[in-house]
């Protein structure tokens, strides 16, 4: 009679173990480690701008793609406020220009930030990509010829990983730039 009780018990916590799922490859806590490492690197950019990194950077690991990591950035503070609630020509002009020449260093802050974040992410299979979009803020008011709504940066692991071993000189060879 015990083991007639004992059956249904068996195959309930067996269902629910396979309910449950197999646990995640990447775990949040190695996900959230390289957020906020681009949180500090991103940050750390330009004394300038209180408000470079709009919210946190927020990360997913995508199941047979790899990891994807999004941030939204502030290049350069908005040039109005309670001194001067109106822009001239001129000022528009250098918060532009001003725009134009930090783009390169984002870019360059995010290449380094993908190829330090590919040997902290072990579980992240080595043909799987790593990924950061960076999504750049406009103002209504702005000139945005020149400017790109986001700027992805992305590699595989493995070829990251093999441009770290070699000095970091195929590291501009193994990441890919998008401009959109």
């Amino acid at each position: 009679m015990k083991r007639l009780l004992l059956f249904p018990l068996i195959v309930l916590a067996v269902g629910l173990c396979a309910a449950a799922g197999d646990p995640p490859r990447v775990s949040r806590a190695a996900i959230a480690a390289i957020e906020k490492s681009l949180d500090e690197r991103v940050t750390r950019l330009w004394d300038d701008n209180p408000f470079l990194l709009l919210g946190a950077t927020r990360g997913v690991y995508l199941e047979g793609y790899g990891a994807v990591f999004t941030a939204e950035v502030n290049l350069v503070a908005s040039p109005t406020g309670l001194m001067q609630p109106v822009l001239t020509k001129e000022g528009m002009a250098r918060y532009h220009q001003k725009k134009l020449e930090r783009l390169p260093q984002l870019e360059k802050a995010l290449r380094q930030a993908l190829a330090a974040s590919a040997a902290s992410l072990d579980p992240v299979p080595a043909q799987e990509q790593i990924v950061i979009v960076a999504f750049l803020s406009h103002y209504p008011w702005e000139d945005p010829s020149g400017l790109p709504v986001q700027l992805t940066v992305q590699a595989q692991k493995k070829k990251l990983l093999d441009a770290q071993r070699s000095g970091g000189a195929l590291l501009d060879a193994a990441i890919r730039v998008t401009e959109n």
